[in-house]
């Protein structure tokens, strides 16, 4: 049995990404993941005005005839989130958790897939896997994914993207489009995601909150660790407590910028007190201007 609260929740993301997800946007979607390759349709004989460099050798001296190789533009598109869901996605200062702000993106991305016809699937994880629900088509199987995504039971656990990763890897065959939505506390999965974007196209997208880059001036305060249990106080009047504060914050961003553009990843930041549609399109813009 769904809890009230849970439909009521799954109604609301329903109703705004309807309204994010129109035909503008849907279309922003297509133009940027649709047509990103040519896949194998068949060998058929060779007539005049067929291009040259699509013999098939091979098959053309075991026939004794000319046979080329015909190739169609890839249309169906199969889009996966790998999301973490570990304990320190489980805060949030502003309009709602990193964990709520995940679902939420993902479930913008879906809708629009949905409505291109696209498969799309769920990968929960965090220091282990948790779900996995392969890709299929329909809106009826979004809403199962984010049903997934906002009835997930917090654990007290870590995070390990390099297992993530690979799991991904052995279940996904063909290429697909790889959204990895994390707040990257670990650091150490650059070699797992370098090689799964060999096969596939990868994204990452960043999920902060705003207490996460900028420390406010609020006095006294006791953190615990979610994932950890690590608890410490400190004195957010500082205001040395707080430049460093904002320095390490930034630090530990750019390096996961600069290691993902080292490896050719896109990345979509996006924080709990920002709307993180604009953030999408302007990564829609960057890829159309690229391609």
């Amino acid at each position: 049995m769904i809890p009230e609260e849970l439909i009521k929740k799954i109604k609301q993301i329903q109703i705004y990404t309807s309204r994010s997800v129109d035909a503008s946007f849907a279309g922003q979607y297509e133009s940027v993941f649709k047509g990103r390759g040519m896949q194998f349709d068949e060998v058929r004989e060779y007539t005049p005005g067929d291009d040259i460099r699509t013999i098939d050798w091979n098959v053309t001296a075991r026939t004794g005839k000319p046979y080329i190789k015909r190739f169609v533009e890839e249309r169906e598109l199969t889009v996966l989130f790998a999301v973490d869901l570990s304990a320190s996605g489980e805060f949030g200062t502003v309009n709602k958790m990193k964990n709520e702000l995940a679902a939420e993106f993902c479930a913008v991305l879906a809708f629009a897939a949905a409505k291109n016809n696209d498969k799309v699937g769920l990968l929960i994880f965090t220091d282990r896997v948790e779900l996995y629900i392969p890709p299929k088509k329909g809106s009826g199987h979004v809403l199962r994914l984010i049903r997934e995504l906002l009835y997930f039971k917090m654990p007290r656990r870590q995070t390990n993207i390099p297992l993530a990763l690979d799991y991904v890897a052995k279940v996904t065959r063909k290429k697909a489009t790889v959204f990895l939505v994390s707040d990257f506390l670990e650091t150490d999965f650059k070699k797992s995601l370098s090689l799964l974007n060999k096969r596939h196209d990868v994204i990452a997208v960043p999920v902060r909150d705003r207490v996460e880059i900028s420390m406010p001036a609020v006095g006294l305060i006791e953190f615990q660790d979610a994932e950890t249990g690590e608890i410490i106080v400190v004195d957010t009047s500082s205001r040395r407590f707080r430049n460093e504060y904002g320095d390490k914050s930034l630090s530990r961003f750019n390096s996961l910028t600069n290691m993902l553009r080292s490896i050719n990843i896109d990345s979509v930041p996006i924080t709990t007190d920002k709307p993180y549609v604009q953030d999408l399109v302007r990564f829609f813009h960057m890829r159309h201007r690229r391609q």
